[in-house]
């Protein structure tokens, strides 16, 4: 049987802790600064960990060997 191959949209957009939970950067930063307020632009800087059932769904989905 062949290798499952990781989605690369995902590898793009994902990282894990070494803990096994999800992170992802935060979003909302990319265009329209000018909209958004300041506090907003401080609290949103890094990366965030992504919530239990989702980082199921990512493992199960688009990471196949992160286990």
């Amino acid at each position: 049987m062949p290798k499952m191959k990781t989605k690369s949209a995902a590898k793009k957009r994902f990282r894990f802790t070494a803990s096994g939970k999800a992170k992802h950067g935060v979003v909302g930063k990319r265009h329209g600064m000018s909209k958004r307020g300041n506090r907003f632009l401080r609290q949103a800087t890094g990366m965030a960990i992504v919530s239990e059932p989702d980082t199921r769904i990512l493992k199960r989905n688009f990471f196949p060997y992160e286990r």
